[in-house]
């Protein structure tokens, strides 16, 4: 007995020396409030505690929100450097072969897409040889391919970037691709007046990593730039 006693006033002095180390430790307060609430039967109702639970549970939603928040940020932070990479990359080449043929290679690599493809529509026919030497990165299709194609054929407006969740049932755009294509980005291109339009698509065998909750913005920025060098190529 002197020896518990002995204990009990040990601990009393402890924390009469050093109350808020014991106020910042989470497990020894909830100890003390639940040895309260026994202490009060069960016949009375603790508001304060109740109200300390309701709060507790608040502030682990903050934690997670917050840690959601955090991750989401570095997320978004990796995904800009990486478009800001592909962009800088695409403005290496000095001829049109090289600048397309690294939408296969490089930039393909920098996006950590399986596969990038370039459809144009046009009257040209794909069996035109400079269209067969690029044949891994450009396709050629017929006036209204684009708009068709993006919309399954669905009276739908037709937007900039599309992202879906997709197996391609033609391999008119990824050609021997086709078969381990799961999700795609398509970013339709406005060359300017008087030109047919075109479409980037990046293509993936994730199926999740293309899907329409994403959100777009990099992508519609990534097809702004290339619009504009395409231009320039075209001119």
């Amino acid at each position: 007995m002197t020896s518990t006693a002995d204990d009990r006033d040990q601990v009393r002095d402890t924390i009469l020396a050093n109350p808020e180390s014991f106020l910042e430790d989470a497990d020894v307060m909830r100890a003390l409030i639940d040895a309260n609430e026994k202490s009060m039967g069960g016949n009375i109702v603790d508001l304060r505690g109740i109200a300390m639970d309701r709060l507790e549970n608040r502030l682990d939603r903050l934690e997670d929100t917050h840690r959601s928040v955090i991750a989401a940020a570095y997320e978004n932070l990796a995904g800009t450097n990486q478009i800001h990479r592909a962009v800088l990359r695409m403005m290496d080449p000095v001829t049109f072969e090289n600048f397309l043929l690294d939408l296969g290679g490089d930039v393909a690599d920098i996006l950590r897409v399986d596969c990038i493809r370039l459809v144009l529509e046009s009257v040209q026919n794909e069996e035109d040889p400079a269209v067969k030497k690029l044949g891994d990165v450009l396709a050629v299709a017929e006036p209204g391919f684009i708009e068709s194609y993006l919309t399954r054929g669905r009276a739908t407006p037709v937007r900039q970037v599309t992202l879906r969740q997709v197996q391609p049932d033609t391999d008119a755009v990824y050609g021997q691709s086709t078969d381990y294509i799961r999700s795609e980005a398509c970013l339709k291109l406005d060359f300017g007046q008087g030109r047919l339009p075109g479409m980037l698509v990046l293509g993936s065998e994730d199926p999740h990593q293309f899907t329409p909750q994403q959100g777009n913005d990099l992508l519609a920025f990534f097809a702004g730039v290339f619009e504009r060098a395409m231009r320039r190529w075209l001119s």
